[in-house]
């Protein structure tokens, strides 16, 4: 299965939230509008967030750049090194989720990252698909582990990892370069065992999600 990957491409949700209908699909290249439009718009409220990369924001972020990324995750896909999906919120584009670094044999482990527009942000939108997409991960990708990072300031992300059934394991000094500097990063991690009936049952169990 080392050149294979079970669990992509899929269709993931809907799941009705505050927010409206979440669901999960593969990245497309007709993605690229929406997703530059997007990048570009809520510039201040990612960037804080996301590793350093080179050239400007705007060229990193034009609908010019988004092919070769699409390229590049659909390849990693067809290898089995990730899952990228696009998040929806009724019907249109509102982020990405990818499960990346997948290692299988006797590992069977990935990292979970995510980022949502400020049109979806609130209203469970991220959390709903971390949760379908860490069950789709677990139950049909044969993962046994996966993992998250995120920098302490970053409320937010936090609020949707520990919702979704997260825990935090410890702190990666200085892990990743963020926004021009070498930034301290919590280690939060989930395994197949601690999900019990799924991610997306425990939401909807909690009045946070329903079927749509």
């Amino acid at each position: 299965m080392e050149g294979r990957h079970p669990g992509w491409p899929a269709k993931l949700g809907p799941l009705r939230v505050k927010a409206g209908l979440v669901a999960v699909r593969p990245v497309r290249l007709r993605d690229g509008g929406e997703w530059s439009r997007a990048r570009l718009r809520d510039r201040a409220h990612l960037e804080e967030w996301e590793p350093t990369g080179t050239g400007t924001w705007a060229e990193r972020n034009s609908t010019w750049s988004w092919p070769p990324q699409w390229s590049a995750l659909r390849s990693l896909a067809r290898r089995g090194q990730c899952l990228p999906f696009t998040i929806t919120v009724d019907g249109k584009f509102a982020g990405q989720i990818t499960v990346g670094n997948v290692i299988r044999a006797s590992l069977r482990s990935a990292w979970v990252g995510y980022w949502v527009s400020t049109s979806a942000v609130r209203g469970g939108v991220a959390t709903a698909a971390v949760a379908l997409v860490v069950d789709h991960a677990f139950r049909v990708a044969g993962l046994h582990r996966i993992e998250a990072t995120v920098r302490p300031e970053n409320t937010a992300s936090i609020r949707v990892l520990t919702k979704a059934g997260f825990r935090q394991e410890g702190l990666l000094q200085r892990y990743l370069d963020v926004a021009g500097d070498w930034r301290d990063h919590l280690l939060f991690g989930i395994t197949a065992e601690e999900t019990g009936l799924g991610l997306t049952a425990r939401l909807i169990a909690a009045g946070h999600a329903d079927y749509a």
